[in-house]
């Protein structure tokens, strides 16, 4: 008889261990595609590339490699740029999405290379 309550005992303890540890109610909102919580909303997010175009509204990065991607960026009024921004320069932009665009926040230009500067 002892037996048979130590295994119900033991089986209560590994239901209440899977129960703890599955995702909260939020958590599997936000992984099942519902609404965003705030602090992801206002994430900063980053993209390295090359600029490929450049004015006074946007600016567009191009990323090559293994998944090449191109991202244009609306330029935000108070856009904190380190370095000289002008085209074909290695940036890293820091944007945040506003309303399903991507804003750009702060752009840093990185030091040329010796790649860089064989091409």
């Amino acid at each position: 008889m002892h037996r048979i309550w130590i295994r119900c005992l033991l089986l209560v303890a590994l239901g209440a261990a899977v129960f703890a540890a599955q995702p909260g109610p939020a958590l599997a909102a936000a992984k099942s595609g519902g609404a965003p919580s705030s602090k992801s909303r206002n994430a900063l997010h980053q993209f390295t590339g090359v600029v490929t175009a450049l004015d006074k509204a946007s600016l567009t990065v191009e990323k090559s490699g293994k998944q090449p991607m191109t991202r244009t960026f609306a330029r935000h009024d108070e856009m904190n740029v380190v370095g000289d921004l002008a085209k074909d320069v290695r940036v890293t932009v820091y944007y945040r999405d506003e309303n399903g665009r991507a804003v750009a926040r702060k752009v840093v230009v990185k030091p040329a290379t010796t790649a860089d500067a064989s091409r």
